[in-house]
């Protein structure tokens, strides 16, 4: 027997709104009348897994949050708000919640956070080095130096890097390609770009970057260039901050004397 068809949609619908903090059995109940467009506690049951005694407790839920309206018939029935409504309910109800989240970060993130700091950190996964690559761009106020294989140089990476050009942040890029490079250039037209220390090709590595001289990162991709980029730990990297941490400094005379020799073949 071919499952249903409407079970697929349903599923996820049931799913997504338990993410957004419904019970199950709101979140069934939910599901159920915008199937049925009005309905009975005896309709919803029995189109749902939720018992006839519990769709009144799951009504409840849904009304305190605007889902449903309720008609004071006998029996009562119960209409749920549109698709394009809840969604944007619940996109208000997020935006709060991550405004709240950020002013309450920010309050306990301590001021020197970004100074000095000692040995060097850890950091698994493409996406999440990615993460670490946009923070670091977003913070800088004088230079950035990076360097990568042409696969991990994202669109996201580029905006970011875009920005701090416009803030006046000074751009140093290398180790991409051709085509790649005609397209920084395009987006980023302040941008400098330089001669990869190696050809990245043939090893392992995917970004180096150095950022106000006193932050820097320096990754591997695990699986070398046959690593594939749906793989959450395709790519490993390592960061230090302040101008005395072992790795600043030995990446920073890297990149200092690379930079001076591309100027000096200029």
């Amino acid at each position: 027997m071919s499952p249903d068809p409407v079970d697929a949609p349903r599923a996820a619908a049931i799913e997504q709104l338990e993410q957004f903090g419904l019970s199950a059995y709101a979140a069934r109940t939910f599901v159920a009348l915008v199937s049925l467009g009005t309905g009975t506690a005896k309709d919803v049951s029995g189109v749902s897994d939720v018992p006839r005694t519990r769709v009144y407790d799951a009504i409840d839920e849904l009304y305190d949050r605007g889902l449903v309206d309720v008609q004071q018939s006998s029996p009562k029935e119960f209409w749920a708000i549109s698709a394009e409504t809840t969604t944007r309910k619940f996109e208000q109800e997020m935006e709060h919640r991550l405004s709240a989240l950020t002013t309450a970060l920010d309050e306990l993130e301590p001021v020197r956070r970004r100074e000095e700091q000692r040995g060097v950190w850890t950091v698994d996964g493409q996406a999440t080095v990615t993460d670490r690559v946009i923070e670091f761009v977003q913070d800088a106020d004088d230079e950035i130096v990076y360097m990568t294989v042409e696969d991990l140089l994202t669109d996201d990476v580029v905006e970011a890097l875009h920005d701090a050009a416009e803030r006046g942040v000074r751009i140093s890029l290398g180790g991409v390609s051709a085509d790649v490079q005609d397209q920084i250039q395009a987006e980023i037209p302040g941008a400098e770009l330089f001669e990869s220390l190696w050809v990245w090709s043939d090893t392992p590595a995917g970004r180096l970057m150095m950022v106000d001289g006193t932050q820097t990162l320096v990754s591997v991709l695990v699986n070398g260039a046959d690593a594939s980029p749906t793989d959450p730990r395709s790519e490993t990297a390592i960061w230090g901050s302040g101008e005395k941490n072992s790795l600043v400094v030995v990446l920073k005379a890297i990149f200092t004397w690379r930079l001076e020799n591309a100027d000096a073949s200029e």
